[in-house]
């Protein structure tokens, strides 16, 4: 609907037609009573486009709720002809994208500017109203230097945060999690994943409008939506320092602190930024002052001591308000594109980057050059090797070679580019690592060792009572860092010690926000460590500040990466300047191997999920959700699928009764539960406990559970037990430490594993002796529904999957696993399972693993 001039909307005459703006067409109009010319806004072809009307609508409530110099006034909502129209006040200027556009702010400007937003957005918020699409075309900039914020329609209207006084409106709509609304560029990474928004929202937008006012450019500005979306979810923008050095450092910190990725990490209201930015300015209110002339004499020097008074003051607000610099990512640059899962401790001597890739079991040592490109193998006769950490000078790879399952393996030297590999005396470790002078640090079990460069004199400097992780020294060679575990998959939180193991000392603990850290190493100056941070199924990086100076103030852990890909296994270049990763983006696809065809299908769908289990006729199925690792049954063609477990329940080893209406699983932590297949809340039986598998009347459960050692060395070891679900009491299976992974074959008979996983055993309750089965290098097994056959996954050169006969002890190769990418578990190896039909199941690897350099710009 167009208006002619001489229009009439109640008292208001149409003069003339301005230009589009936002959801219409504007016009210039005189409001006749009160002798002021106004804006009108009107709304066209309504009809076809509810949305837009549930927008228009949604802008007039919003700011006619608001009441405040620095946000557009609106006076009156109507509809003329059908179509609603808006009176706002009448602004003479242009958008702040205009005046951005073409030319760069002065510093003065960008302040004054930035209050005066920040002021706007706190009266909204104090209103219960987000912008939620706040960019400098939504700034108007009047000709006199106002700033007024524009187009509330997409606003969040929710509950106030102060309780407003009598008789002020409030507005308390919404709008459903899951949609992405929003301007790309300017949106918040809560925006970008559709999840629910705040008040922090408008507070990161403000914050890529302060970068864009102060570099000239946008913060987050890519070649396409997708990357531009990913850029905000991942990477920090360029430094601003680098493009306008002159550029105040505290106000580069208000940037950094608005553009934070977590909200928690962003100011918490806009009121806290407006006063930030007003301790900027050197003034409560108003522009910036360019300062008064100077006087001669007694008057000069009380001006002059009262400016270094406010400035002091005003540094010291600015201290006390405004966040220190933080380390941030430049950019991510993907080194690797073999395909080839990879997974263990990265290593650089500055040209080339050294990791594992394979599977556990079948583990190889690979490189890439730093620069990216074509990945190579490094030859040597070792089997399975797993990289622990380079040599100081860079002239070997320290590895730890043994089976998939050992608690302790021997640690080898591999000389760089080539060379004979030798053994290190007669070192047994779980983990290991360097000091700075070429000693060697490692753990084992509860224990912490050094030694000398040839392996030689190992001599114990702590003993814990809790399981020790990858050792990480500092730069001075004075604190050995690791991570604690008070059993398999447990993470208790960080720890250090002095390297004669006195000043033990706890660095994080886990709990909500860090469920399970893990540690990383040290920064080369000594400044940060970085650890890595497992949630929700995926893993992000962190760093802890480590030195303080005076006028510094202790920080809270700082993340360094947001997703969209988990990060693991970090390590930091030699300079400090680049971090190595390896980058996943987890998806797997539940397969089932077509004996008749030989090939891989999809089973269920191929969905995401591993460990199926069935009932025992075959028509319901439990397994566990991949990579978040939660509960979830359906029937055996996928239909009727209910979650029995959430997040942050980590499940493993399913298994459903033999009458198919419970399963039992272990957790995070070692504890086992049984849930309803109908849902429910579950209930714990044990714990220290994993791996449990019912008995064939279904009243008996075995499990593996965790003891104290009676026999020296690791304080803690497997055990295999048995609960009876009626009397509650447990019984020792006899001689079954260092045994695990038991199931039943029938009433009186059970299978199990050794420790190291190179035998698998039988176990006759009647004459209580073991028996061999099978002998090799297994990494998992399970039971077929029959109980008539194990089927088995191997490890080393030539992977394969297993069906063993009990009867007669006959192994047969089903498929050779050497060529399919399989999920691994990093704690338990490939899962395999038993379909009804007798096919082999596992999952399909479909996501990405690669290596990856973070450009780390650090303050």
């Amino acid at each position: 609907m167009a208006l002619i001039p001489g229009t009439r909307l109640g008292s208001y005459e149409i003069l003339a037609l301005l230009g589009a703006g936002g959801m219409g067409e504007v016009y210039r109009a005189h409001d006749a009573e009160l002798h002021r010319d106004v804006a009108v806004k009107v709304l066209t072809t309504v009809s076809s486009d509810l949305d837009r009307l549930q927008r228009f609508e949604r802008e007039a409530r919003a700011a006619a709720a608001l009441n405040h110099p620095n946000i557009l006034a609106v006076y009156q909502l109507g509809t003329h002809d059908g179509a609603p129209y808006l009176i706002t006040e009448l602004l003479e200027g242009e958008t702040l994208r205009g005046e951005v556009s073409r030319s760069r702010l002065s510093m003065r400007k960008v302040v004054d500017y930035a209050v005066q937003m920040a002021r706007g957005l706190a009266a909204a918020h104090e209103k219960g109203i987000v912008h939620r699409d706040l960019k400098p075309e939504n700034v108007f900039v009047t000709r006199d230097g106002r700033v007024k914020i524009l187009d509330f329609g997409l606003a969040k209207l929710t509950p106030p945060q102060e309780r407003p006084k009598s008789g002020v409106p409030t507005l308390t709509e919404g709008t459903n999690p899951g949609v992405v609304l929003g301007t790309i560029g300017y949106m918040s990474p809560e925006q970008v994943r559709g999840e629910r928004s705040d008040h922090r929202t408008d507070i990161f937008a403000f914050g890529t409008i302060l970068y864009e006012m102060l570099a000239g450019k946008r913060a987050f500005q890519k070649a396409t939506s997708a990357d531009t979306m990913s850029a905000i979810l991942n990477e920090d923008p360029p430094s601003i320092s680098q493009i306008v050095p002159t550029a105040s450092p505290a106000l580069l910190r208000v940037v950094q602190r608005c553009l934070e990725k977590k909200p928690e990490q962003r100011f918490q209201s806009a009121s806290d930024l407006a006063f930030a930015l007003e301790a900027l300015s050197g003034t409560g209110s108003g522009p910036i002052s360019m300062g008064a002339p100077t006087r001669q004499g007694r008057t000069w020097k009380w001006v002059a001591a009262g400016g270094i008074a406010i400035a002091s003051a005003a540094a010291l607000i600015a201290w006390k308000w405004l966040p220190p610099a933080v380390p941030h990512v430049g950019a991510v640059i993907q080194l690797t594109d073999d395909g080839v899962p990879k997974q263990g401790r990265l290593v650089s001597d500055g040209s080339r980057v050294y990791f594992n890739e394979g599977e556990p079991g079948s583990w190889r040592i690979a490189q890439v050059s730093v620069h990216g490109g074509q990945t190579a193998s490094i030859p040597t006769r070792l089997v399975n090797p797993h990289i622990a950490a380079l040599a100081p000078d860079g002239s070997a790879l320290l590895a730890s070679v043994g089976g998939f399952n050992d608690f302790a393996d021997p640690l080898w030297l591999i000389p760089l580019p080539a060379g004979e590999p030798r053994r290190l005396g007669d070192i047994e470790a779980s983990a290991a690592n360097f000091f700075p002078d070429g000693r060697i640090v490692f753990t084992q079990g509860t224990s912490l060792f050094v030694a000398e460069t040839d392996g030689s004199s190992p001599r114990k400097v702590l003993d814990s009572t809790e399981y020790l992780g990858t050792p990480s020294v500092s730069p001075d060679g004075k604190r050995v860092g690791f991570t604690t575990w008070s059993g398999v998959g447990s993470v208790t939180g960080l720890r250090e010690t002095a390297v004669d193991g006195t000043r033990q000392q706890e660095v994080l603990k886990t709990g909500a926000d860090f469920p399970s850290p893990r540690f990383g190493t040290w920064t080369p100056d000594g400044r940060y460590r970085l650890f890595q941070n497992l949630s929700d199924g995926r893993s992000d990086l962190w760093l802890l500040p480590e030195q303080i100076g005076f006028f510094q103030r202790l920080q809270a852990p700082l993340r360094l990466t947001n997703g969209p890909l988990s990060y693991t296994d970090a390590s930091v270049s030699r300079d400090g300047k680049q971090v190595f990763v390896i980058g996943s983006q987890r998806r797997g696809e539940l397969i089932r191997y077509d004996e008749k065809f030989h090939e891989f299908v999809p089973f269920l769908s191929g969905i995401s999920a591993t460990d199926a289990t069935f009932s025992r006729d075959g028509k319901w199925v439990a397994y566990r959700s991949y990579p978040d690792c939660t509960l979830w049954r359906s029937r055996s063609d996928g239909s009727d699928r209910l979650q029995l477990t959430y997040p942050p329940t980590v499940v493993w080893f399913p298994n459903i009764s033999p009458d198919g209406t419970e399963v039992v699983y272990s957790t995070f932590g070692n504890f086992v539960y049984i849930s309803k297949m109908s849902g429910g809340t579950p209930r714990k039986i044990a714990e220290q406990s994993v791996a449990a598998n019912w008995s064939p009347d279904g009243k008996l459960l075995v499990l593996s559970t965790w003891v104290p050692n009676k026999h020296g060395g690791e304080k803690n070891i497997v055990q295999l037990q048995i609960l009876d679900l009626q009397s509650d009491k447990i019984s020792v299976i006899p001689d079954s430490e260092g045994k695990l992974g038991a199931y039943w074959l029938d009433q009186h008979t059970l299978v199990a594993a050794t420790r190291d996983t190179t035998k698998l055993l039988t176990f006759d309750l009647t004459t209580e002796k073991w028996a061999e089965l099978a002998s090799g290098v297994f990494v998992n097994w399970f039971i077929s529904l029959d109980r008539k056959y194990l089927y088995c996954t191997t490890g080393g050169g030539e992977p394969k999957a297993l069906r063993i006969r009990f009867s007669d002890h006959k192994a047969e190769t089903i498929v050779s696993l050497k060529d399919l990418r399989r999920v691994v578990d990093p704690y338990f190896g490939t899962q395999v399972g038993v379909a009804p039909d007798g096919s082999v199941l596992l999952t399909r690897d479909v996501g990405t693993e690669e290596i990856y350099t973070l450009e780390v710009e650090w303050p």
